[in-house]
């Protein structure tokens, strides 16, 4: 008697392939406004989330600078790769996001924003070649960077895609880049330490900063430009404030910013007992 081997295969088959996790989905560079790449490769954002231009006050030239450089991007014409540097809380991913609504408005699917993970940074070459083929301009986001001590392949890396290395980003890809310090330090520096490392690997993170068609400094806020974005937001949303109680909120975080502002105005915004 001979028996049928083909069923229990078949099986065995079937199996096997439930096993398999299936093959990630390709990504459509065409349709969303925004994509972030990190370890798994890319997911598509439905909707940039970022606060109108009008709003972001106190960072008049910043912003100026910022958005031609994005608008320009945009209509297919040259522009910069950015870094952003300088104070805590004070706009640079904001700006980075509201710039780029902003130019997708005026040029409706013409470029994207893609965020990129800090544990992705290894694999960015991969994305440019992908991004490359795409007929489609894209402003890739690095938010905070800095290296860790130590990391010679992060600084190696971010310079062969500045400036002409086999891996640099094609042409249609500009790179946008946040950092607290215009010399992107390793990420336990503070802001007090004198440099205790050789002047030459100083100057090595500045020569890396230098290598941004633009670099533009945040700086922290004085008490009129605290007041003045406070009472921007407070306009915008219907709130009432005293800059007294706005100062004291301030000093108890040490700090003046737009960042502070908003979480002032999301207070106030709690008291009357609305949403914004």
């Amino acid at each position: 008697m001979i028996l049928d081997q083909g069923e229990p295969l078949a099986r065995i088959a079937e199996a096997l392939e439930r096993l398999v996790p299936p093959a990630p989905p390709t990504t459509d560079w065409l349709v969303h406004p925004a994509y972030v790449w990190d370890r798994d490769g890319a997911r598509p954002v439905t909707q940039i989330h970022a606060p109108a231009l009008a709003l972001l006050l106190g960072i008049d030239a910043q912003k100026e600078t910022v958005t031609a450089n994005v608008a320009r991007l945009a209509a297919g014409h040259a522009a910069h790769d950015m870094l952003l540097w300088g104070s805590r809380g004070m706009g640079k991913s904001a700006l980075i996001r509201a710039s780029v609504v902003a130019a997708q408005t005026a040029h409706p699917g013409s470029i994207a924003l893609v965020q990129v993970a800090q544990d992705a940074m290894a694999g960015i070459a991969g994305l440019f070649t992908g991004l490359g083929r795409i007929d489609r301009r894209f402003l890739v986001y690095i938010d905070d960077l800095g290296f860790e001590e130590g990391d010679g392949s992060g600084p190696r890396l971010l310079r062969s895609w500045l400036e002409g290395g086999v891996e640099a980003r094609p042409g249609n890809v500009r790179l946008a880049v946040t950092s607290n310090r215009r010399a992107i330090l390793p990420r336990h520096a503070s802001e007090q330490d004198d440099p205790i490392n050789p002047r030459d690997a100083v100057d090595d993170k500045l020569a890396l900063a230098d290598r941004f068609g633009l670099s533009v400094g945040f700086h922290n806020c004085s008490q009129d430009d605290y007041l003045a974005i406070i009472a921007g937001y407070a306009a915008h949303f219907g709130l009432e404030f005293e800059a007294a109680d706005a100062l004291e909120w301030s000093r108890r975080r040490g700090q003046r910013s737009g960042r502070v502002a908003w979480h002032y105005v999301t207070e106030l915004a709690g008291r009357a007992g609305t949403a914004i």
